[in-house]
């Protein structure tokens, strides 16, 4: 009973790390009940059930609001992320009696490749719920993002909650905790002192966040009212007075989209030339009748087009659906009846100040995507995302949290438009500015600048910190030496 309400304390402190309530510094504690009853039941089957109940609460909890979309969407999703979870427990369980450094190392190299694996597999992966997302979200914490990202605070975060439950066990231990306690506030202070700056030329921005008429629901001529009320907003702007204009993502859609429709490409163009601006708009068209493309497109002050960039990674079973030949008898599938059709790779696209790289909503989620662009030569980024179809869940504070990390990832300043909102303006050191409410149209307007330094460590080099904290795992199972505590092998 002790480490069945462990499980559910750990998870539940999880789950407060992550928006709704968004309490970061629990990141470092909440793995540590779940840990700490590993280490104490007697069974492979008893791990393996604590493992999935934690996965069951945490991610059930912080997804609830997949289920607007359908149970049929949030058991599957939910029952995988459980299902990995128990995986998880049942190695950890399996080394519990090993000595204390090689069970702390096989704990922390176990945590790595999970959400390796996650955030990669099934279908691309799913990475809500990493650790390193609130860890790495904390004041000075967020700034030192540029040297090991989301995934490296990660690693961190499960260090120290291991290393919590062994100083439990025994005072002892305690260089278990203090170690990583050590490297966590030398990194918090160098992240405060040395916070990444763009340092490149400053342009004005303008997000508009038009809103859906029909958030969560589809209604008559919805496309076309979304498309309406962004050209609308755009038009309140003064010329001269911004160098840039997002909309956000599925801001124009089939037929009220600038590719396939004159008379919208004309109006955006038109709007480009009044304002002396570049603007940047999001859409979806119907590319045949069995597949369609999501969209980023720039026009320059004069309304020609720049050039497009095609989003990579689609959600499943939102914008494609996986096996579809053989889970045609789920009838809710029939609501993503097109398969979206996947970019080749990162495109950028050259404004007079400097380079502007985009990535379209899921993706703003995997900081690969980012480093693509970066490695592309983007100096400045812009996220466009949709939200509608989550009202006013937490599902819009979650993912600004991430968008919000991974800017800090790779230093620069990032532009994230939701249709819906939560849009703002994300400075290269993780600030946020002009956040938007949810489901309200808005115009907001700031100051971004262009990076023109290296890039970040992290974007050159990505998850250092999650290879080498595999490595020590596996290391610590496969490098000859005592595998089991002397007092182990006398009972037995």
């Amino acid at each position: 009973m002790a480490q069945v309400l462990a499980v559910l304390i750990s998870a539940l402190l999880m789950w407060a790390a992550f928006p709704p309530l968004g309490i970061g510094v629990l990141a470092f504690v909440a793995p540590a009940p779940f840990l700490w009853a590993l280490r104490n039941v007697e069974r492979a089957g008893s791990a393996l059930g604590l493992g999935f109940l934690w996965g069951a609460v945490f991610f059930g909890g912080m997804l609830y609001y997949v289920k607007m979309v359908g149970v049929v969407a949030w058991i599957p999703l939910v029952a995988w992320l459980a299902t990995s979870a128990a995986l998880y427990a049942g190695l950890v369980w399996s080394f519990r009696l090993w000595p204390l450094t090689r069970w702390y190392l096989i704990t922390i190299g176990g945590w790595a490749l999970w959400e390796l694996i996650r955030t990669h597999f099934p279908f691309g992966g799913f990475p809500w719920g990493v650790l390193g997302y609130p860890a790495a979200g904390n004041p000075g914490a967020i700034g030192s993002a540029q040297w090991i990202g989301a995934s490296g605070w990660s690693v961190l975060a499960i260090a120290v909650a291991a290393g919590l439950v062994l100083v439990i066990e025994d005072r002892a231990n305690w260089r278990y905790l203090v170690d990583p306690g050590v490297m966590v506030l030398l990194l918090v202070l160098a992240g405060g002192l040395f916070a990444p700056s763009p340092g490149g030329p400053t342009i004005r921005a303008a997000i508009v966040q038009g809103d859906s008429p029909c958030p969560q629901t589809h209604c008559q001529n919805e496309n076309k009212r979304i498309y309406e009320s962004h050209l609308e907003l755009t038009r309140t702007l003064e010329a001269g007075t911004v160098d840039l204009v997002v909309w956000p993502e599925n801001s124009t859609g089939s037929p009220y989209e600038p590719e396939g429709n004159e008379v919208v490409r004309e109006e955006i163009a038109a709007e480009a030339r009044r304002l002396g601006a570049y603007i940047l708009v999001s859409g979806t068209r119907g590319v045949s009748a069995e597949e369609f493309a999501n969209f980023n497109v720039v026009y320059d002050t004069t309304g020609r087009k720049v050039g497009e960039y095609l989003k990579r990674h689609p959600v499943p079973f939102g914008e494609f659906v996986p096996l579809r030949g053989a889970l045609n008898f789920i009838p809710q599938l029939d609501q993503v009846p097109r398969d979206m059709v996947r970019g080749e790779g990162p495109v950028v696209f050259q404004l007079p100040d400097g380079v502007l790289g985009s990535v379209i909503s899921f993706e703003g989620g995997f900081p690969e995507y980012l480093r693509d662009e970066v490695r592309e030569g983007a100096e400045l980024m812009v996220v466009a995302t949709n939200e509608s179809t989550w009202g006013a869940s937490a599902a819009s504070d979650q993912f600004l949290a991430m968008t919000r990390v991974n800017a800090a990832s790779i230093g620069q300043d990032l532009i994230h438009a939701a249709i819906t909102g939560r849009s703002a303006f994300i400075s290269a050191s993780g600030e946020l500015d002009q956040v938007t409410d949810l489901l309200v149209p808005e115009v907001r307007i700031s100051e971004v600048t262009y990076r023109t330094g290296a890039p970040t460590i992290y974007a050159r080099f990505g998850d250092l910190l999650v290879y080498l904290a595999l490595v020590a795992g596996i290391a610590a199972i496969a490098v000859p030496g005592e595998s089991r505590p002397e007092s182990w092998r006398r009972s037995h």
